[in-house]
């Protein structure tokens, strides 16, 4: 059994694992294509697993999971390539959405 990492653990994970290469992280556009390369890969699995449009029997199977692994590892690459912590963006963007969107959505009875 795995122990449960946090952000900052994740970050380090993929930077100690780029940092073993001479050519590092990849510059901010090619990052950016590349996760909008893997979103794309994830969206094919959201339409083939919810969606109307199927995979065709020649198509890889892939799963959800997957994706979105690949996604998150660019992700972390994106935010350590720009010295950006994600755990302080993290917390920074849910005290945004919990103080703007507080009267927005109905809560849950075992949340009033």
């Amino acid at each position: 059994m795995t122990s449960e990492k946090t952000i900052r653990t994740l970050q380090k994970e993929v930077d100690d694992y780029i940092g073993q290469y001479k050519e590092g992280y990849f510059p901010p556009f090619e990052m950016l294509a590349r996760m909008t390369e893997e979103l794309g890969e994830l969206a094919r699995e959201v339409q083939h697993v919810h969606g109307m449009k199927k995979k065709k029997s020649s198509e890889a199977q892939k799963s959800m999971e997957e994706e979105l692994g690949d996604l998150l590892f660019v992700l972390i690459c994106f935010a350590n390539a720009e010295k950006i912590d994600m755990q302080s963006a993290h917390d920074r963007v849910m005290a945004k959405f919990s103080s703007r969107d507080q009267n927005r959505w109905t809560l849950k009875e075992e949340h009033s």
